[in-house]
């Protein structure tokens, strides 16, 4: 992984622990707040039940029981502040628990991006993305296809829980498979859970791109039994995901290539001087 890659990889996780930090403390201040309101409501009962026991038939005694209307008016107004700072309290919770596990899932891809790039070995690479689309995205069938630039055409090179004789070759521009080949652009079914299996119509299309130059897709075709949707979260790992494994596919393509050549060179010269 590039020294860029691996800042920006920081950077993200840098970021979302300061999101975790800044969340931890205005929790902290929901929940005092919540137990100020909580003892003021406590003394305003105290002033209205002291209260209640006059009776009313003088000046005072009217002035008194103005205070105590006044005195329910502010305990509604803090009994709405208290509804609101729950509320508040339930969105950040619901939010907090989405952040983490955004976190979780960049940490470990961070983590697998080392174990990615950590090997020039084309079959290794393949390998290796293979299980980070199992572990981290949750797909059970799916594809890595590559683009033949001669050709112009999109072959599986990987696959899993599918035949890769059965996944079809694709022109660029030709189908769903073709036109994210083209346009760089993800794309996504609507809804998962009414989603049927087609080879030509995957479930998910990501391209796999170095800058704005496409060299294949990894399409899926079936989720794990335990994934019915994907989360916020899922979006940003495939974009991530992509643009890693991206990066080593073409680093190691190129070292392969390089090695046969070398293979070749040496054993031309072998031949000349026997």
């Amino acid at each position: 992984m590039s020294k860029e890659e691996d800042k920006g990889v920081h950077g993200r996780a840098e970021e979302f622990l300061q999101v975790f930090k800044k969340g931890a403390e205005f929790t902290q201040e929901l929940m005092r707040e919540n137990e100020r309101l909580r003892y003021r409501i406590i003394q305003l009962e105290e002033s209205q039940s002291n209260l209640e026991g006059v009776p009313a038939s003088t000046d005072e005694n009217r002035k008194l029981f103005q205070r105590i209307e006044e005195l329910e008016r502010e305990k509604d107004e803090i009994l709405g502040r208290i509804k609101q700072v729950e509320a508040e309290n339930q969105d950040f919770a619901a939010r907090y628990i989405e952040i983490e596990e955004e976190n979780n899932n960049l940490a470990n891809l961070y983590i697998a991006s080392y174990q990615l790039h950590s090997t020039l070995d084309f079959k290794e690479v393949l390998q290796i993305i293979t299980e980070i689309i199992i572990n981290l995205i949750g797909a059970e069938e799916f594809a890595i296809m590559l683009l033949d630039e001669k050709s112009n055409e999109i072959q599986a090179v990987a696959c899993e829980g599918i035949l890769r004789d059965n996944i079809p070759h694709v022109k660029l521009g030709k189908g769903i498979i073709g036109e994210v080949a083209k346009t760089g652009e993800n794309y996504f079914v609507e809804n998962v859970s009414t989603y049927v299996q087609d080879l030509h119509q995957p479930m998910v299309c990501i391209p796999l791109k170095i800058k704005e130059h496409v060299i294949g897709v990894l399409v899926i075709y079936k989720l794990l039994v335990q994934k019915t949707t994907f989360a916020a979260v899922d979006y940003e790992l495939f974009t991530l995901l992509a643009g890693h494994a991206a990066t080593a596919i073409f680093s190691s393509r190129l070292y392969n290539d390089s090695e046969r050549k070398l293979s070749t060179i040496q054993g031309f010269i072998d031949l000349l001087t026997k």
